[in-house]
């Protein structure tokens, strides 16, 4: 897409690396900043800054926090003996707005998926198991799998739940009211409830 600036060009070209940003819909967003108030646009860009010099990631559960250990973990209200683990932070979002779940979690950061270069190391695996290990922040006396109902999804569960065994700790999984290939992110709030809250040992 050739365009009279070039510095429209390069504000084009950063935009549309957005997921499901084309270069298209970049220029609208680029037209469309052009005419908003510079204050606005400042801020826009401090706010966008910010997420990558001072969001954190949870020591605990790898959830994002503005602080090291993020409210869910630091929170005496939460069932601390329970984890639930997922695949992604939106997971994370997914789940809490079912208000059905009242314990921690664990971010994996992805799923087991060798055709896509993921491996056991590149995920959160390792700290799950230590957390589990270790009691810190607290003993846990329940694992709840929630990751995808996906062939990588089922590969990791699969893979945690060897793991897990050793451990002492109840594996569960969620009641299959979740579709067979569905992302929790994008299941509604009443399936995923009921799911958490008729989970079912996990059967590897």
């Amino acid at each position: 897409m050739d365009l009279p600036s070039k510095i429209l060009q390069e504000a084009v070209e950063q935009l549309a690396t957005l997921p499901g940003v084309g270069k298209r819909s970049a220029l609208r967003y680029a037209l469309h900043l052009m005419k908003e108030d510079e204050q606005k646009v400042r801020d826009m860009s401090e706010a966008i800054l910010h997420l990558k010099t001072e969001l954190h990631h949870c020591r605990y559960c790898h959830n994002v926090s503005d602080t090291e250990v993020c409210p869910i973990c630091s929170s005496e209200k939460r069932q601390k003996g329970i984890v639930c683990v997922v695949e992604n932070v939106q997971d994370v979002m997914a789940i809490e707005n079912t208000q059905q779940y009242r314990g921690l979690y664990h971010v994996l950061g992805g799923v087991i998926s060798p055709i896509d270069g993921i491996g056991v190391h590149d995920l959160e695996i390792a700290s799950l198991l230590r957390r589990i290990e270790t009691g810190d922040p607290a003993p846990v006396e329940e694992v709840v799998l929630a990751l995808p109902t996906t062939m990588e999804g089922d590969t990791t569960n699969f893979y945690l739940n060897r793991q897990l065994q050793p451990l002492g700790v109840r594996v569960t999984t969620l009641a299959r009211g979740v579709a067979v290939g569905d992302s929790l992110e994008y299941t509604d709030e009443i399936t995923l409830g009921r799911s958490i809250l008729h989970r079912i040992p996990f059967e590897g």
